[in-house]
């Protein structure tokens, strides 16, 4: 799954008092000087954002996040918001939104949760916690149902082993149950694949696999494909592509975001926010193998203005 974050120490002569000074002077008088904020912004780790809002608020009194809801708009202000956010308040805000009104946006739902570790499903229940009026388990029980919110209640009990360790005879044990509960008998059982899928360690889970392969003939993905199907489906292959492969998953997300006629630029967003300190250069590398094209040329082609400059330098 995703690895947890780690805090890049972009700039080392980090000053968050000169940084928040510089975003205040872009953001008074006629006209806002939206180069400068990205460019403070974008060169900085999560951790030195946090920090610079602090200095903002205690030397102009001001939520650095208000200013910029009053100064910037459309895409940029979104992305610029995003990364002022926590990583964890960033998913929990995510999460209540795909969750609100009428439907549930089952996309996002899957990718948060099947896509992260222990340590940042914990942190996003907390953060939700704080944030919203009801509780993520709650709010997942009312806005989902059968095997789905099952596989989804598993998941935030984050519970997945993340050690190393193999244990080959529980990997062909595994791939034994995921046989008898899916070509064999599909539709009883569900809750073998739910049980396998959320609890085992990615290594573990490879293991498994390959088990299954050796075993059986076919791969896990065209058993999924031939044996499930809609949002059920979607959340099984999420895990099963993020253990094989976390950033072929994400490169091919940030592709279909922008290969049909308009772009998603929530997607992007939400992407580059959220791995840009966690893998976004293996995202990158992976992107241009399987693309023949480099993100930020696909970026280049498919944005325009600033918000295309912040995602540029998200990705730079």
């Amino acid at each position: 799954m995703g690895n947890a974050h780690t805090s890049a120490q972009y700039h080392v002569h980090f000053s968050e008092e000169e940084d928040a000074k510089r975003i205040r002077k872009a953001c008074k008088g006629a006209g806002t000087d939206e180069i400068t904020i990205i460019k403070v912004l974008a060169s900085r780790s999560t951790e030195q954002r946090q920090k610079i809002k602090e200095k903002y608020r205690a030397l102009y009194g001001k939520d650095l996040e208000k200013v910029i809801q009053e100064e910037l708009s459309g895409c940029l202000e979104k992305t610029i918001l995003a990364m002022l956010d926590q990583p964890c308040h960033f998913d929990a805000k995510l999460l209540n939104k795909a969750m609100k009104g009428a439907g549930t946006d089952e996309d996002i739902v899957i990718e948060l949760l099947c896509t992260r570790a222990n340590s940042q499903i914990i942190a996003t229940e907390e953060a939700y916690r704080q944030m919203f009026p009801c509780d993520l388990v709650n709010d997942i029980q009312s806005d989902t149902s059968g095997t789905l919110q099952k596989l989804l209640l598993s998941l935030l009990e984050a519970n997945r082993d993340e050690g190393f360790e193999v244990n080959e005879d529980l990997a062909e044990q595994d791939a034994k149950k995921l046989f008898e509960a899916g070509e064999n008998c599909w539709g009883t059982d569900e809750l073998a694949f739910n049980t396998v899928l959320t609890k085992r360690s990615c290594m573990q889970l490879r293991a498994t696999f390959k088990a299954y392969e050796i075993l059986h003939g076919s791969s896990i993905e065209e058993v999924i494909k031939r044996e499930t199907s809609g949002d059920v489906k979607k959340a099984y292959l999420t895990i099963v592509q993020c253990t094989k492969d976390c950033q072929v998953y994400f490169a091919e997300v940030l592709h279909e975001a922008m290969k049909d006629v308009g772009t998603s630029e929530d997607t992007l967003i939400r992407i580059l926010v959220s791995r840009s300190e966690i893998d976004l250069p293996n995202i990158k590398e992976r992107y241009q193998e399987m693309y023949k094209k480099s993100l930020a040329d696909e970026i280049k082609s498919e944005t325009s203005g600033y918000f295309q400059k912040v995602l540029l330098a998200l990705v730079k």
